[in-house]
C-alpha cells in the first residue's frame, strides 16, 4: 500500500473513531431537586456552586461514588452519583431560543427560551428536539441552541 492511501485510511479511520466517541459521551442530569457541585471527590470539598433538577453534565471520569462533570460553559466539578440519573435533559445554550410547533423553522413559534433554562427532552428528530418546560410548554427547538441529550 502506497503513502497516500495509508494516509487516507488513517484519516478515515481517525473520523470514525472521534464519532464513536462523540456517540459514546456519558450524560447524567440532577436527579434532586438541587445538589451541589463540588471542588473535589467528597462532601469535604468546597460547594463551588448549586445544580437544579434536570441539570444535564456530562461525565469525564469517576472516583467511587463520585462523577467528575463538565457542564454547557465547560465549568467542571464533582457531583455525588446517587443524587443525578439518566433522564435526558438540555440546557440553552444560546441568548434565547424559539420554541416552535414542528420541527422546522417555517412553523408556529409558540414561546421562547432563555439562556441557561433547563428542559426536559421528549424526542429527537434530525436536527431539531422536543422539548418541555416543567409544568408545561412542549414544542421544537433547533439542536444547534441546546447542550445535552
Amino acid at each position: 500500500m502506497d503513502f497516500k492511501k495509508w494516509a487516507q485510511c488513517l484519516v478515515a479511520f481517525s473520523l470514525v473513531a472521534s464519532t464513536a466517541a462523540l456517540q459514546a459521551r456519558e450524560m447524567v442530569s440532577v436527579a434532586k431537586a438541587e445538589i451541589n457541585m463540588r471542588a473535589g471527590a467528597g462532601t469535604q470539598h468546597p460547594t463551588l456552586w448549586k445544580l437544579t433538577r434536570g441539570y444535564p453534565l456530562e461525565v469525564t471520569s469517576r472516583q467511587g461514588q463520585w462523577l467528575k462533570v463538565r457542564d454547557f460553559e465547560n465549568d467542571t466539578g464533582w457531583v455525588y452519583r446517587p443524587l443525578v440519573g439518566k433522564t435526558p435533559h438540555v440546557v440553552v445554550k444560546s441568548r434565547v431560543a424559539n420554541v416552535r410547533s414542528d420541527p422546522s423553522t417555517r412553523s408556529r413559534i409558540l414561546g421562547k427560551a432563555d439562556n441557561g433554562e433547563v428542559l426536559r427532552t421528549l424526542e429527537h428528530r434530525n436536527d431539531w428536539v422536543k422539548v418541555q418546560r416543567e409544568g408545561g410548554l412542549k414544542g421544537w427547538i433547533a439542536r444547534r441552541l441546546l447542550w445535552g441529550w
